[in-house]
């Protein structure tokens, strides 16, 4: 419903001459980095943008694990290849990458991706085989990478599959990963949280829930000619309006279009209780979204366009300019490619 195939379907599609790197053993194909790609032109899904006002730079990455520069949000040099993994580790040689996300945090970046070793069967129900999926955090003293893992240690259960991590610093002034339980493993997704230590080198305690799937009174879904909620949780990213309201864009499907919501915590923290909001915040076909402010003080929204055209998913980054002026998160107008 969500991924499955989508990085051989992205690979498909690609237009650029191609090259093979070695990264610490793992052989990956890399498409030949190119200058001034419009927007448009980029196949990506889960585009997630770092805004870098020493360098004058946007560095754009996502599902595929490759990292793109611009100036403008307009034209972009690369694709290039900044993330090194463990290849000893439960990921093996040749992990998917999906839903890449940079975040500086101290005077370090941090790159939260979801890893899949398609070799490694955690799980087997009404679905099918279900592999080892999760996020693990990467590290680098610059923004372009190269990123490597900030250590060995597992920050999510081996025994069910995950993703979509990201990263907040609540208001106890400890970081966390948020991150989604994937449908697959009991048919309900759900959005979680982990505290992570000091460093980000490794997980505090356990996973605690913060929200269901069927917790969403706008994402539906028809199973056996029967409507109900769609089990799909994907995408969270967690944001304040200036009044200091704490929000979550996330994403799921409406029937056939895959869209996002926005729910918000009564508390202010992420234990909530979050209370979802009765409509989607976006147009059908846009999803898995983060927020940032550009290099002129604008927030804007990032999300990919959504395409299924003969069974393959045709997703591009689009951006919006967005208004947190008040007690919610407000679109204003979507820009130019």
């Amino acid at each position: 419903m969500k991924k499955r195939n989508l990085l051989l379907s992205i690979l498909g599609l690609m237009t650029f001459v191609g090259v093979s790197v070695e990264a610490e053993g793992a052989h990956r194909f890399v498409p030949e980095p190119k200058t001034d790609v419009p927007t448009d032109s980029i196949i990506l899904s889960d585009p997630a943008v770092l805004a870098e006002p020493a360098t004058g730079t946007y560095y754009m990455t996502g599902t595929g694990g490759l990292l793109w520069k611009s100036h403008d949000l307009k034209l972009w040099d690369g694709p290039f290849a900044v993330a090194e993994v463990d290849t000893t580790s439960w990921m093996g040689s040749h992990p998917a990458i999906w839903a890449a996300e940079l975040h500086k945090y101290g005077d370090k970046y941090y790159y939260f991706a979801t890893f899949t070793n398609d070799d490694l069967i955690i799980e087997e129900n009404q679905e099918g085989k279900i592999p080892r999926r999760a996020s693990h955090i990467l590290v680098s003293d610059k923004p372009e990478g190269p990123y490597r893992p900030v250590s060995k240690a597992d920050y999510l259960p081996a025994d069910r599959p995950t993703l979509d991590g990201t990263f907040w610093v609540d208001t106890d002034g400890k970081p966390y990963m948020v991150f989604c339980g994937e449908w697959l493993h009991n048919q309900n997704g759900t959005i979680e949280k982990i505290e992570l230590s000091s460093d980000l080198s490794h997980p505090v305690g356990e996973p605690q829930l913060l929200f269901r799937a069927s917790d969403s009174p706008w994402s539906r879904e028809m199973i056996n000619g029967k409507e109900q909620f769609n089990r799909v949780t994907d995408g969270p990213w967690l944001f304040r309006t200036d009044t200091g309201r704490l929000g979550m864009i996330w994403t799921s499907w409406v029937l056939g279009d895959y869209t996002m919501g926005v729910a918000y915590s009564e508390s202010g923290t992420l234990d909530g209780p979050w209370i979802q909001e009765p409509e989607p915040i976006t147009p059908p076909n846009y999803g898995h979204g983060m927020i940032f402010q550009d290099l002129n003080g604008h927030t804007i929204l990032s999300a990919h366009s959504h395409a299924d055209i003969n069974g393959r998913y045709i997703r591009r980054p689009n951006f919006w300019e967005v208004d947190l002026s008040g007690d919610k998160l407000r679109l204003v107008r979507k820009l130019e490619n």
